[in-house]
């Protein structure tokens, strides 16, 4: 679900109806729900609620997965070998076009693309490294209070 929203979408979303909507009166009702996906991340990216994209892109994410997991374990043996090919070659086009679209970290790294709240609490330590941009907006106004 990592290219949802981004410049990798259209061309994902084309290859995995056509994957998944093998017999062709398939692949609308695949492309209805990878718009639905879409549209689930898109209201739960301007929502409020903490966690609430983090929720949405884990569940779609499950959900696709089993898609895909029914998918290779329903072919033929004959015909597995080309879907896992065209699926190995669908994650490397979204690796290099969704790159922007989230965080990602070396050995031992730490990334989110999300709040981070670290806490000492006890006496202990906390301690984070910042290697780039960091972008801090403003806090939103709270109620108007009486």
């Amino acid at each position: 679900m990592t290219a949802a929203g981004t410049d990798a979408w259209s061309g994902t979303r084309t290859t995995v109806a056509r994957l998944l909507g093998r017999d062709g009166q398939r692949e609308e009702v695949v492309l209805q729900r990878l718009d639905q996906t879409a549209a689930d991340l898109a209201r739960a990216s301007g929502e409020d609620a903490r966690g609430a994209l983090e929720r949405v892109r884990g569940a779609q994410s499950r959900s696709w997965e089993t898609r895909f997991t029914d998918l290779l374990q329903d072919l033929p043996e004959s015909e597995r070998d080309e879907a896992v090919r065209a699926l190995r070659s669908l994650v490397e086009h979204v690796r290099q076009h969704a790159s922007g679209s989230g965080a990602s970290a070396g050995t031992g790294g730490f990334a989110a693309t999300g709040d981070v709240i670290m806490k000492a609490t006890n006496g202990s330590v906390v301690a984070g490294v910042v290697n780039g941009g960091v972008r801090v907006d403003p806090p939103k106004p709270g109620p108007v209070q009486d």
